[in-house]
């Protein structure tokens, strides 16, 4: 091969990827890191620390035995720069060890696209290696062997753990990266467990420690943990972090709460999840046949949109099936033309066919006040305008929000949804904690989507409004003409406190 000074530094930095990273990337230089001056204290430590697992093993690739594997895992508040951080790792191993096989993947395929990959593909273009590689949607491939030295993202669905296996590099590293590695099943990690056999093996794992159980848990602070080169890094430390907002989190949830905790501190919460609905509830009701009964009345929830990156959407919900009748979504643009909600409303009211008949529609009144109007105008009296920030009546939540989105949790126990990642990132992105009255507060979902969790609320919302209030079973005939449908007393349906006109 042609010599090339490129390649000399790579293998010379082969057990330092501090020095790598601090080397490899423009920093300072015109363009995106003019203002960038490299890692922060928090990341260097990292870097410096597996450089010091490399040295230890020795392990040479000309006389390949097989290393033990390098097991590192960190368990931080948000926001210190995670993410980054694997992108350097990423380019590191790349650049370093020819004919590495590597495999990415995060909690949700979400923060796997819009976060962990992306800054992945970002850094990677930025490295003075870039040339050597192609750099595609799924993957980052060698121009000169691209079946033998490569990294993939690959989402982390639990019935896509076999993706996982076969992954081996007995003269190189096969390495696995898993950003927000608490919610990544416990299957996957088992499964990649299996790539660690020969060559020189890493595993990288971190992430905010929603839960107290599962493997992420046991590598930080269970029985695992011995086995890890592990550290918690606290959010206040890094210099990436809004001090500010940080400093407001502490004070309206309080220091020993589980929300910061898990978002500040990187402790695990002392309940058994952060999340107020848990992702095994959602995953429960993805899968879930739907069942319904002959008298289950049809209900139906609007969110309206703003306008922009929100939409406008209206879910249909007929006892314990969410599924089977179709979400309309209005676009963001369009979502502003309440005209076009009106008609859309309207025309699904207007639907008498026993299986289409809507017996009650709950309508967000932060922006949908004038269609409650117009409706009622119409002559629908079956539809009700929910303020989110109200009073509820019932003294286990704070407000109206919290107690449809309890409902909500309940119901999902039993409940059928549609199979979509979206909706459940929606559903379990939300957080909680209780008030100085014990009651449930639900985090606020601009709290939620700032952490990049999702970057919308409104199919969630919508289906949690078809449980602002109680509804009566249809009639045994559910052919005859109009009814009452609403009770002024509370059901024992679903709960409730009875806050309907009759």
């Amino acid at each position: 091969m042609v010599h090339d000074p490129v390649a000399d530094l790579c293998a010379e930095c082969y057990a330092d990827p501090l020095r790598w990273v601090e080397i490899a990337y423009p920093w300072g230089d015109p363009g995106a890191l003019k203002n960038e001056r490299g890692p922060d204290p928090v990341q260097a430590e990292f870097l410096e620390s597996l450089g010091n697992e490399v040295r230890a093993r020795g392990f040479d690739s000309l006389h390949p035995k097989p290393a033990m594997p390098i097991l590192m895992a960190e368990s931080s508040g948000h926001g210190t720069g995670k993410s980054v951080l694997g992108a350097w790792i990423a380019g590191w191993e790349l650049s370093t060890r020819p004919f590495s096989q590597g495999t990415v993947t995060a909690g949700t395929a979400q923060q796997l696209e819009e976060r962990t990959w992306a800054k992945i593909q970002e850094w990677t273009k930025l490295c003075v290696t870039a040339s050597w590689f192609d750099i595609q949607s799924r993957g980052i491939y060698s121009k000169q062997n691209p079946e033998a030295w490569k990294v993939q993202a690959q989402t982390c669905k639990e019935e896509n753990a076999q993706s996982f296996a076969g992954q081996h590099a007995a003269n190189s590293t096969s390495w696995y990266l898993f950003d927000e590695a608490s919610d990544v099943p416990d299957a996957i990690w088992d499964t990649a467990m299996g790539g660690l056999t020969d060559g020189e093996p890493h595993f990288f794992a971190w992430g905010q420690p929603v839960r107290n159980t599962g493997r992420f848990y046991q590598v930080c602070f269970g029985l695992q943990s011995q086995r890890w080169n592990h550290r918690r890094v606290d959010s206040r430390k890094s210099r990436f972090t809004n001090k500010s907002l940080i400093d407001q989190w502490i004070t309206d949830h309080g220091i020993d709460s589980d929300f910061v905790r898990v978002r500040v501190l990187g402790l695990p919460p002392n309940s058994s999840e952060l999340q107020f609905i848990d992702r095994d509830r959602v995953s429960g009701a993805r899968k879930r046949v739907p069942e319904v009964l002959r008298d289950e009345p049809l209900v139906a929830g609007l969110d309206v949109g703003p306008g922009g990156s929100a939409w406008s959407v209206l879910t249909f919900r007929r006892g314990f099936d969410a599924r089977s009748r179709k979400r309309v979504r209005i676009s963001g643009e369009k979502s502003r033309d309440r005209a076009l909600l009106i008609g859309i409303c309207a025309e699904a009211l207007r639907d008498k066919r026993p299986a289409n008949r809507i017996a009650a529609l709950f309508v967000d009144s932060a922006f949908g006040a004038a269609i409650v109007e117009r409706l009622h105008v119409l002559g629908f009296d079956n539809v009700h305008e929910v303020n989110f920030g109200g009073a509820c009546g019932d003294r286990h939540y704070k407000n109206r929000r919290a107690q449809m989105w309890g409902r909500c949790k309940d119901w999902l126990v039993h409940g059928a949804i549609p199979d979509e990642d979206d909706l459940e990132l929606q559903l379990t992105g939300p957080g909680f904690h209780l008030d100085t009255t014990q009651k449930l507060v639900l985090e606020p979902k601009e709290e939620v989507m700032a952490r990049c969790e999702c970057s919308c609320m409104d199919d969630a919302d919508s289906l949690c409004l078809t449980f602002a209030g109680d509804v009566n079973l249809i009639e045994e005939d559910w052919r005859t003409p109009e009814r009452e449908v609403f009770s002024s007393a509370p059901s024992n349906r679903y709960g409730g406190d009875g806050w309907m006109r009759p």
